[in-house]
Parts: structure tokens; C-alpha cells; sequence
């Protein structure tokens, strides 16, 4: 199992509304495509970030699901024209668990 940890630097100000049109117009979609493992945002030391985590069975699994959810129609026209103004950054590492991780 892959791990993909993404982790979004908001515009000061912008946490809440991008909370609530990610759970409405991102999730639903994303979701087609990849299966969520935790989500969070920061109350304490680098502000204004979320960190999600999503799991892939491959890496050439994510990058078949990615390509596929850059062609969904939702995503490109509900989802990224107000999400994307609201970030300053995004970063994106892919985790591989350790033989002892509860999580595999």
C-alpha cells in the first residue's frame, strides 16, 4: 500500500470556507478516485495548513486515479476554480509504512 500525504498552505483567512467547499465539492469527487485515511488542519505552529492523507494500492494505481480525476468534469469545473485561488502552497510526499506500522 502507498501513502500520498498532501499538505495545502492556505491565504490567512481562507480556512473555513476551503473546509466547507472541500467537503462538499472536493470529497464527493475525490473520493471516486482515491480512498481517504485522515484529514487535519493546524491550530499550532505553521498555520493556515491541511494535511491529508490518501491511500493508493501502487504508485502506478495513484497515477492511473489522478489522471482519472483530472478528467472528471466535477472536479475541473465545481471544485478548482474557487479551491485553487484559496492555496498558497501544495506539497505532496508519498509514505511507504514501515514492516512494524499498524498501519500497512
Amino acid at each position: 500500500m502507498f501513502y500520498e500525504m498532501r499538505t495545502y498552505t492556505l491565504h490567512i483567512g481562507k480556512m473555513k470556507e476551503y473546509l466547507e467547499h472541500f467537503e462538499k465539492e472536493g470529497l464527493p469527487v475525490i473520493s471516486r478516485y482515491a480512498t481517504l485515511v485522515g484529514w487535519w488542519y493546524t491550530e499550532i505552529g505553521e498555520l493556515n495548513q491541511v494535511v491529508h492523507i490518501w491511500a493508493y494500492e501502487s504508485l502506478d494505481d495513484r497515477i492511473r486515479r489522478r489522471a482519472a480525476l483530472y478528467e472528471d468534469r466535477d472536479w475541473l469545473e465545481r471544485f478548482i476554480p474557487k479551491a485553487f485561488p484559496m492555496l498558497i502552497r501544495m506539497e505532496s510526499k508519498l509514505l511507504m509504512p514501515a514492516a512494524f506500522s499498524p498501519i500497512q
